[in-house]
């Protein structure tokens, strides 16, 4: 595969489109860089593995409250004050998390904070950068921007589960203790809020929402209009997908390995760096498939595997094998995620995006939260292979359900090739 095609959009960047890209390998290096270890540490803290994953789902509803306020309110409110208040919230939870034990605290913490124990995209950040993004490149462009946009995240996510892995193995090995080289891992994590806010503070006006002087049709309190009915729909869906992926969050995969097969933090620092370049190569590779088969399609089509093959991962007898059938899966398993995202922005109009984004990245927050403590009390119980199965099982039902429900509703750019 040749990457000038692929590459076409880098023309359209302006230098705020520039800053999205810096902004989101930096921040998701750092949920990579603390998702390896987050499950460690708390067991280090005190918790069990049910508070763990308790712990787990009041973040992942935090997130959705903090962050379904903050999408909604951007357009209105100003996209670059959010994206400032994301970063302080990111901060926040860091520092908490540092430096307090009590269970108490930390979910005081995790509800208000932006913190991320999938290593995967959270908080408002994402939601206001695809509409921020969707409006610096043609229709065109967009699918292709935002697969490197999920590519760049991968990649960085990689990079940030490797290096925080190896950090909490080497500060081990140079005499501190489990807790201490978590807690290290876990300061860092602070630490790149500050960064982030400094980054965002040198956005331009450019980024916020162009609007008539006056518009035909009155945003409702989510800020939706004309396109309130397919975003609910959508977000119901996605919801669904999300709950399933909440019981195979990365830092309970990562807990998994480690029980299964007494994986050490460097090994699985490994482990996931393989996996999330995979799952950003997937991510490329969606752009040039749905520009031949379709978004909806190219979701589908590429997903159902992805799930058979996360089931297949608690059945392999030995850690090469289960090792291999996680590359496996990842190798796919992100091809839906720019395609969702891109066919979510389509499917709108351009005052709608920030709302839209937010309103279904928030939908998938709260299905997300719903399972991760499910997930603990049957790792508790010593079910550790069955929320792989769920999530599997649950996830090719919403497959078959977004393709029978949307296979019929095409985004601008495909329209228009089907009238050629």
């Amino acid at each position: 595969m040749t990457l000038a095609p692929e590459l076409s959009f880098v023309r359209f960047l302006t230098a705020d489109g520039r800053l999205l890209f810096t902004t989101r390998l930096m921040r998701l290096f750092a949920y990579g860089f603390l998702s390896i270890v987050l499950a460690l540490y708390l067991e280090q803290v005190g918790l069990t593995t049910t508070q763990i994953g308790a712990l787990f789902t009041f973040t992942l509803i935090g997130d959705a409250g903090i962050s379904l306020w903050i999408a909604t309110s951007a357009d209105r409110i100003g996209r670059k004050r959010m994206l400032l208040l994301g970063a302080g919230l990111m901060l926040l939870a860091g520092i908490v998390f540092a430096v307090s034990g009590s269970i108490v605290l930390l979910i005081v913490a995790a509800i208000v904070g932006v913190l991320s124990p999938s290593g995967n995209e959270i908080g408002p950040f994402l939601s206001i950068e695809q509409a921020a993004l969707s409006q610096i490149v043609p229709d065109d462009q967009r699918t292709r921007t935002f697969a490197w946009y999920n590519l760049v995240g991968s990649f960085a996510t990689a990079t940030g589960a490797l290096v925080g892995g190896s950090l909490a193995q080497g500060l081990q090995a140079a005499g501190s203790t489990p807790l201490e080289s978590y807690r290290a891992i876990v300061i860092g994590y602070a630490l790149f809020g500050v960064a982030l806010a400094l980054l965002f503070n040198r956005l331009s006006s450019a980024i916020e929402v162009t609007t008539s002087p006056q518009p035909a049709v009155t945003p409702s309190r989510l800020g939706l209009h004309h396109s309130r009915g397919i975003v609910l729909k959508l977000s119901g869906l996605f919801a669904l997908d999300a709950f399933a992926g909440g019981f195979v969050v990365q830092s309970l995969v990562a807990y998994w390995f480690h029980v299964r097969f007494g994986v050490e933090p460097a090994v699985l620092g490994s482990i996931f760096f393989g996996a999330n370049v995979f799952a950003g190569i997937s991510a490329l590779l969606a752009a040039r498939v749905a520009a031949r088969i379709g978004l909806i399609n190219t979701m589908v089509v590429t997903h159902i595997p992805s799930n058979i093959l996360l089931m297949l991962v608690p059945l392999m007898p030995n850690l090469p094998l289960a090792i291999a059938m996680l590359f496996l899966r990842f190798s796919i398993s992100q091809m839906d995620v720019p395609t969702r995202q891109s066919y979510t922005m389509a499917m709108v109009d351009p005052d709608e995006r920030s709302a839209a984004s937010g309103v279904t990245t928030i939908a998938r927050s709260i299905g997300a939260a719903l399972s991760p403590s499910i997930a603990g009390a049957l790792l508790s119980a010593s079910l550790i292979s069955v929320p792989f199965f769920l999530s599997g099982g649950i996830k090719i039902v919403y497959d078959l359900t977004l393709y029978f429900s949307f296979r019929a509703m095409k985004p601008p750019e495909e329209q228009r090739l089907s009238t050629q």
